[in-house]
């Protein structure tokens, strides 16, 4: 099976699990601020790293029906917000493949 190394990121402005602080994403990344989450504020990103996906299921969110999977740390295990796989909705289309990390759950690593 091997090692499995996390990913360490180069940017100003970095943000990491809560509990672990292994690296998640960073700040360029963030596409919008306007979301929430299960424990309040939440952010949607392009990109994030360090992360295993748990299998896809289907939820009713505030913005309509959709098909997302959690997303935990892969260091700590801890459930750090979900991706978007679908989006039933025409609007909501441009979540499909990006990431929610919820800010209560993230700290500032660098």
């Amino acid at each position: 099976m091997g090692l499995a190394y996390n990913v360490y990121l180069n940017s100003s402005r970095i943000y990491g699990c809560k509990d672990c602080k292994t690296h998640l994403s960073n700040h360029d990344d963030i596409i919008s601020r306007n979301f929430r989450g299960q424990h309040g504020k939440a952010y949607l990103f392009n990109t994030v790293v360090n992360i295993k996906e748990a299998e896809p299921v289907e939820r009713n969110m505030t913005t309509g029906r959709h098909i997302v999977r959690d997303i935990s740390c892969k260091q700590c295990k801890v459930i750090v917000g979900w991706k978007y796989d679908k989006a039933y909705e025409t609007p909501e289309k441009y979540k499909e493949g990006k990431f929610i990390l919820e800010a209560e759950l993230l700290v500032t690593v660098r």
